[in-house]
């Protein structure tokens, strides 16, 4: 079996900035709920749109509740998940 090759550097730096990038909106999502909702809600609304599939999205944020609860409980499994990653490619470079 061959040995697993190193990431370089600049992979773990960008790696670990998308991570920054998530756990920055978990953090607003989880501490500065009414703020992230309504900056998300303004952003589908606003015209012209770029978002394709506004509509859609509109109608899964109307019922505010139940969509604060459904982005909490996967927030939670990939906080997880995006922990875990950079826990194995950090890990990865130092071996």
């Amino acid at each position: 079996m061959m040995p697993l090759a190193r990431p370089t550097l600049g992979f773990i730096i960008v790696f670990l900035f998308f991570s920054l990038l998530f756990l920055r909106n978990t953090y607003k999502l989880w501490f500065k709920t009414d703020e992230y909702y309504q900056d998300i809600y303004n952003s589908l609304t606003r015209e012209p749109s770029i978002y394709p599939f506004r509509q859609f999205f509109l109608q899964r944020i109307e019922n505010k509740q139940r969509w604060v609860l459904w982005q909490k409980s996967f927030s939670l499994l990939g906080l997880v998940a995006v922990v875990a990653a950079d826990v194995l490619v950090v890990i990865g470079y130092f071996q």
